[in-house]
This record gives structure tokens, sequence and C-alpha cells, in this order.
């Protein structure tokens, strides 16, 4: 029998990032009433990854769901970076629409198109809330008309252009229909939510089929399968068949365990759950993104989302410097690979590959912060290893070599706007289209490889003096561009080990700017600065004054150093060559080169 689910909604939240989407959810969360009233909460809630509060980003797609009105909505937060891309494309088959949330300043940006086009893929509504009209420069209005001609371009249907808009300050918990309006509250997006938001349908008598989305990990549990019941009924202790489309072979039956709803925050046990509803599922050992549970008499499997491929690569390597496993807890090459394939059963956006060293893997992912993050998870998790430059990763088609293009998007000053033009220029960026805005802003918008942003964000930055914004998203794959300038400045290379002293930081300083300060411990080839001229330059930052009796008037001052360049890990991924690496370990990072004796450093650069 074919039923409407009219008692459930369910909705994904997608956005740009930083355009309030999990701040949104907040809001939803504290008016549904799932808080007692004297509860402490924190801001953005749904972000519970340390990483994820730091940043303020939205790493991982998260669940909730909250209840208004007899009608149980539950949403997903997604995350609004480009890298994590892949978050969302497997989410958005839980749900059937979507909240776009975008920002009534900055309008569509980048990835706002990426998500929207990966929605209109699977033909979901969508509902348009336009966040922070409460902001001094807001020109609702005008990003009104964008967002449709952004509908326009990614081919939307008549249904989708005439999609219902709200606007919001998720910061003060207000929504409206209008912006003559001033809004009380976030009933408005909870009613058009339900009116403008299909319910699920399904037979709940056919066999069961439970395509999973997202995988959770529980040290007391194990692993936890997330998805949403397209047809029939699952209870716990059920027997089901797991299966997969992209694996034919694959048939493994299974015990269920327990099932769970989504209440609020929590996962709350039940029974028995039917059509519609997102569950997550226990006592499934081997379960995996894109199975398909189902029925033990009736195997059939579900299509997943194609999930797009990798675009850059980096090399991890087991730690062979000086100071190895002096300061991680991990440090062998079978822990390492051990990490690194479980990270796999949760990131379908990752790929690691053994090489012809036993001692090195590489690592593919949708870009630097989408790696810089894993690499910072592992670090926090007591690992110690070594990792290479990124590098592009290209492709062939009829015979022509193939890159990844980036569409970036800059918001700056239009004092700034020649040297960003000249700097994207030499990194083979062509200029697509460049808007004026109020107070003396523009936006500029380029098509690059991916490959001329490498290491461009920090050059980026001082040529805005800070104050500029850049945004980039995967764009596809074109014809090879060329060779592209590379790092302009050189490597000062310590070449002896000990402690690092003032007076030997002096006279190193006057080369170029430091990354070190005194008392730090070096070793011979690790790098302590970089030179402004482009060479690399060995220096002796372990030097000591030489005592004597002698004492003559002024010459024993203190010496006076630079404060020293505190780089953070995608600086230092953007900064290294090919020759060099970053040294990861739980309390610390280091670079250095590849080969760290000098004189066999010469050797290989002459035989090259």
């Amino acid at each position: 029998m074919k039923i409407k689910r009219n008692d459930i909604r369910n909705i994904a939240i997608i956005a740009h990032v930083d355009h309030g989407k999990t701040t949104l959810v907040d809001s939803l969360l504290k008016q549904s009433g799932v808080f007692r009233a004297n509860q402490v909460v924190e801001d953005r809630v749904m972000d519970s990854n340390d990483i994820e509060k730091e940043r303020g980003i939205t790493i991982l797609a998260k669940n909730t769901a909250i209840n208004y009105k007899d009608v149980k909505i539950n949403i997903i937060d997604t995350p609004g970076h480009a890298d994590f891309g892949g978050e969302v494309e497997r989410v958005l088959k839980m749900v059937s629409g979507v909240i776009l949330v975008v920002d009534a300043f900055e309008g569509p940006m980048p990835q706002t198109k990426f998500v929207l086009k990966k929605a209109f893929e699977l033909d979901l509504p969508v509902i348009v809330c336009i966040n922070k009209i409460d902001r001094p420069e807001a020109r609702p209005n005008e990003v009104i008309d964008e967002v449709l001609d952004l509908f326009i371009e990614l081919g939307a249907n008549e249904s989708n252009l005439d999609c219902p808009f709200l606007f919001a300050s998720a910061k003060k918990g207000i929504a409206t229909l209008s912006l003559e309006d001033e809004g009380e509250n976030m009933d408005p997006l909870f009613e058009t939510i339900i009116e403008n938001i299909p319910a699920p349908e399904g037979d709940i008598d056919e066999p069961l089929q439970v395509l999973v989305s997202t995988i959770d990990y529980n040290d007391y549990i194990g692993r936890i399968g997330i998805g949403k019941i397209e047809r029939g009924k699952i209870a716990a202790n059920d027997e089901v068949l797991i299966v997969n489309i992209e694996s034919p072979h694959k048939q493994q039956k299974v015990k269920i365990s327990k099932v769970y709803e989504f209440e609020g925050l929590n996962r709350v046990e039940v029974e028995s759950a039917s059509v519609g509803s997102i569950i997550a599922v226990t006592g499934v050992e081997d379960i995996h993104i894109g199975d398909t549970l189902c029925d033990i008499d009736k195997s059939e499997a579900l299509p997943f989302v194609k999930i797009s491929e990798p675009t850059i690569a980096m090399t991890f390597s087991v730690n062979n410097s000086p100071f190895a496993g002096r300061e991680g807890k991990f440090v062998t090459s079978r822990q390492i690979r051990n990490r690194l394939f479980k990270e796999l059963q949760t990131d379908v956006s990752l790929r690691v590959e053994e090489t012809e060293s036993t001692d090195a893997f590489k690592i593919s992912g949708r870009g630097e912060l989408h790696l810089s993050v894993l690499i910072e998870n592992m670090r926090r998790e007591g690992y110690e290893f070594q990792v290479s430059k990124p590098e592009v990763l290209f492709k062939e088609e009829n015979g022509k070599k193939m890159e990844p293009m980036e569409k970036v998007t800059i918001d700056l000053s239009n004092d700034f706007i020649g040297a960003v033009i000249e700097k994207l220029g030499q990194r083979k960026g062509e200029l697509i289209s460049m808007t004026e805005s109020n107070g003396g802003y523009a936006r500029l918008e380029f098509l690059i490889p991916a490959r001329g942003l490498i290491g461009y964000r920090q050059e980026f930055m001082t040529d805005t003096k800070g104050n500029g914004i850049l945004n980039s998203v995967f764009e596809g794959y074109a014809a090879y561009k060329g060779e592209i300038p590379r790092r302009k400045v050189g490597s000062l290379i310590s070449f002896e080990t000990g402690e690092s002293t003032a007076y030997g930081l002096h006279s190193a300083q006057e080369r170029g700017i430091l990354f070190i300060g005194a008392g730090i411990p070096v070793y011979t080839g690790m790098i302590v600065g970089s030179n402004p001229k482009g060479l690399d330059i060995d220096v002796n930052v372990c030097r000591k004054k030489q005592q004597s009796n002698v004492r003559a008037s002024g010459s024993d001052e203190s010496l006076r150093l630079s404060p020293p360049r505190d780089m953070s890990l995608e600086e230092a991924l953007e900064f290294i060559e090919d020759d060099e690496l970053i040294e990861i370990t739980p309390i610390s990072f280091r670079i250095r080169k590849k080969i760290l004796d000098s004189s066999k450093r010469y050797k290989a650069k002459k035989n090259n």
C-alpha cells in the first residue's frame, strides 16, 4: 500500500561558506523547543567537531530533527566549502527539498552555484532564504535578481523559478515573507517548509529498501549507517541483505541490532521505522556509503549519486627526519596506512593509493583544505608523518593533456584590482567578468588552472593588505594551459643540528624572513625561513657568540630579532616546493628539504 507521510518533511540546508546556515539551524532548534528554558546553548551547536568550531566552517554533514505542529522536520546541515562538496552530493539523496541560504550582501557565490546545480540534477524543490538582512550594507532586492539569474543559468524549470523567497536574520532568530514586515520568529520559515517541501511517499508493504548516505562511528557500538527508508519498514533484530549497485557481487546477510530516529540533536532508539523516515542502524560492521539495505528475499540496489573526482594529490609518508618518533604516538607505516584506509569509510571524496614504497601513500582529495583537515585530524589523534607539496591530477582525453580548472570569485577594494589581475594573469588566469559595487569595492571572476592557485592565497592576502576575499569552486577539466611560474622566494636552511640562538638568528634574519624564534630545536636540512631573492641559502641559526674577558662600551647591547612568521598548515602547504616536505607531529610541524645533506642536495640538483 502506497502511503504519503504528511507527518514528515526531509530537507537539507545548502549555502556557500559563511552565509549563516548553521546559525539558521541554531534558531530553528531553539524555537522548536528542543532545549530546556534554562539550558545553556552555545553558538553553532551543530558544528560539533573541534576543527569546525575553531575555523567556523561546517566540514561534516549532520542530521537533526525538530517538531512543528505535529510535523517532524528532518534537517541536514551541509558543508559550505567547495572542498567538502562530496558531503553535499550524497546527503541530497536523503531529502525531498532544500533551503538555499544566500547572504543579503554577498549574493550567490561559487559554492552556491555548485550545490544548487546538484539539487536541480535531483529535481528537488527549493526554498530561498535571503539571510543577514540586518547587515548595514544588505541589498536583498538585488540579491533576489542575482539568485533568479543563477536559476536561469542552471536551467531551472518553471516551478523552481516560482519558488518562495524568505528574508531572515538567523542571528536574531527572525524570518519574514516580506521586507516590509519586521518579523518576530522563525514561524514563516517553518510554515513555508511544510507547504512547499513534499511529504515523502512510498509503499509500506513492499520489501525493504534503505540507501545508506552517511556513516558515523562510535567506539562502543561500532559503525552506524544513516539513510532514508525508500520503501517498506525496518525493525531491531531484522535480518537484511547489504547490496551495492557498484559491486553486483556484494550480497551480505546481516542482523540489525538497533534502529534510531533523530530527535533534536540526539538519536532516539525506536522499535521500528517505516517509509520516509531518516534512520540510523547499528550492528552492521561492514556497511559503507552507497550500500542498500534490502529484504532478504528481494535484493534491489538503489543507484547512488556519482561523486565528483578528486583534483589534488599529496604523498603521506613515514617521518624519517632526525627528530622522528620524539613527539608522535603512531609513527609506523602500518599505523598510518590503517588510519588512511579508515578515513575512506566515511569520506567518499577521498582516494588512497599505495605506492612502490611501503612507507608512502598517495592521497587524492577535492582541494588543499580537504586534505589539510585530514592532516590536522590525524595530528590531533597522535599521528606523526610527512607530507609533500600538493599537485594537481591531470588526465588525458583524445590524446590531449587536460587539467582541472577553478572558477574564482574575488571581492576586493578597487585599489588592488591591477595587482590581482596581473598576478592571476601570470598564473594563466582568465578574467571572465568584473562588476563594481558600492563603497569602492569590485567583484572579479576568473577561470584559472587549479595549479595556478597553489601558493597564491598568501600572495593575495599581501597584495590586498588582508582585505580581499577569495573563493573558488571546481569548474571542470580543460586543455593544459602551459607552464606557470614557480615560487619566487627561496628557503633559508639550517646546516647544523642543535638549538636556535638569538645570536645565530640575528645573523640569519639579514637574509630573509624567519619562521622560528630562539630556543627551538633544529636539524640539518630544516627550513627556518624564506629568502626574498629566490635562492636557497644555508644558515647557521645555532651559532653562539664566543665568550671573552674583553668588554667594550655598547657592544653587548641585547640583539633585536624580528618576530618570526607563524605559518598555518595551509600556508605551509602553499609555501613548500617539490623538493621539500612538511614534518607533521602532534605538537608541531616543521618544513624541511627532502634531501637533508647539503652536498647530496647539490649533487642531486646538478644531475637534474
